[in-house]
């Protein structure tokens, strides 16, 4: 399947990908115990309207990706171990 991104759309594997990474995000978090994610964003200094964005499956840089890993305390490998194909 090609690649295709025109002015913010992704492609069905790139949004389903992206929306699986937010569930995976949103249930972490949870899991962790708080159940408002402006409460998880605002301890661990994220932006809280781009953190909304990022369990809503919107696009993120893979620094910010780590930075919120760093925050629930997962590893990559350990992050992309479930949820993912």
């Amino acid at each position: 399947m090609p690649f295709l991104y025109i002015m913010g759309k992704h492609d069905e594997y790139t949004e389903k990908q992206l929306a699986n990474l937010g569930a995976r995000i949103k249930a972490l978090r949870k899991a962790k115990g708080y159940s408002n994610y402006e409460q998880f964003a605002y301890e661990n200094e994220i932006n809280r309207s781009q953190y909304g964005r990022y369990e809503n499956g919107e696009d993120l840089r893979f620094s910010s990706l780590l930075k919120v890993l760093k925050a629930l305390d997962i590893s990559l490998a350990e992050f992309f171990g479930e949820g993912f194909e």
